[in-house]
């Protein structure tokens, strides 16, 4: 995990390209969960989610490094390919992007519009990023895994500025896709010597770490269809799984339709964007007991949702959390 010096320097490499992201206590939202609540806006980065930032840390690492490396690869279902294809233009280095088939539309569009080479294969994130891994070494680039050290430094600058911008939080909660969102909330938390709970959220429909934490083992499932995309995986990362394991307090699973009505909450009570992942906290939160008289953060991890997508779900007005 980074210490706090790895993270203040990874810092320097974020700030380069964009301002620290605001966290704010929206009293509808608190309202409707009974408690305080702090939002942390990560749909508010240049690329419209947290990832962005450890895209940045590792580029500018691997340029230092070696200023005449030709350009990274790796799989997404979204925001990770937008992250690098924004830090590698900084740069002016080549990105290619694997993504599964029947990816989100306007996710592809902003990857390409900021520079990188689309490639389309498999059914899901997994079987994408198994094909990056082979394509790398064909396309002379270098292969960026969905966890790396300097990915999860730099997006631990997000948890370094909730924690110190934001008073004593008693939990917080987060989404897990491949680790480094909450691996970076966690190791942030631990270095500045907090005693926050830190819950992680994944979809009941992509459970594979729910159901690895449970048991203690890395557990894979046969599929990960949801409509939280950022959180669609099948194959936990040992590494991540190994600091979720130590760090987190629990892993709680959230419905798409509990997704989609927290898609609502953030609109209705933030008048904010949020995508399936990014709502998830929202849902997580909706939904915990014990939480009356408690200080609790979100992380809004990202905005990016297909517009059709996203006025379905507002037009959608079956189930709505009710406010307290």
């Amino acid at each position: 995990m980074p210490t706090l010096p790895a993270i203040e320097d990874a810092a320097r490499s974020v700030y380069a390209a964009m301002s620290p992201t605001p966290q704010y206590a929206w009293p509808l939202l608190a309202r409707r969960a009974g408690c305080e609540v702090w939002v942390k806006h990560e749909n508010h980065t240049p690329t419209g989610a947290f990832k962005v930032r450890g895209g940045l840390h590792l580029l500018a690492t691997l340029y230092a490094r070696e200023p005449g490396f030709p350009g990274v690869i790796s799989a997404t279902r979204g925001n990770h390919g937008q992250s690098l294809a924004y830090a590698a233009r900084r740069h002016g280095k080549r990105c290619m992007i694997v993504v599964p088939e029947g990816n989100s539309r306007d996710k592809n569009a902003a990857m390409t519009a900021f520079g990188a080479q689309l490639v389309v294969h498999g059914r899901d994130f997994d079987e994408a990023r198994e094909h990056a891994a082979r394509l790398a070494q064909a396309e002379g680039l270098r292969f960026v895994g969905p966890f790396e050290p300097e990915l999860v430094a730099g997006v631990a600058t997000y948890a370094l500025e909730l924690f110190r911008g934001a008073p004593a939080l008693d939990t917080v909660f987060v989404p897990i896709g491949c680790g480094s969102g909450i691996c970076g909330l966690i190791s942030a938390r631990d270095a500045l010597g907090l005693a926050t709970r830190i819950v992680g959220v994944v979809s009941s429909h992509a459970n594979a770490y729910a159901q690895s934490f449970r048991k203690g083992a890395r557990v894979e499932t046969a599929t990960a269809a949801t409509i939280a995309d950022g959180m669609a995986v099948r194959v936990p990362v040992q590494a991540a799984l190994d600091i979720i394991s130590r760090g987190a307090a629990d892993v709680v699973e959230v419905t798409d339709a509990e997704v989609e009505a927290a898609v609502r909450v953030c609109f209705d009570d933030m008048h904010q964007l949020a995508e399936g992942a990014g709502a998830a906290p929202v849902a997580a939160l909706l939904k915990a007991p014990h939480r009356a008289g408690k200080r609790i953060g979100v992380i809004l991890s990202g905005g990016n949702i297909d517009r059709d997508t996203y006025v379905r779900i507002l037009e959608d007005v079956s189930w709505r959390p009710a406010l307290v």
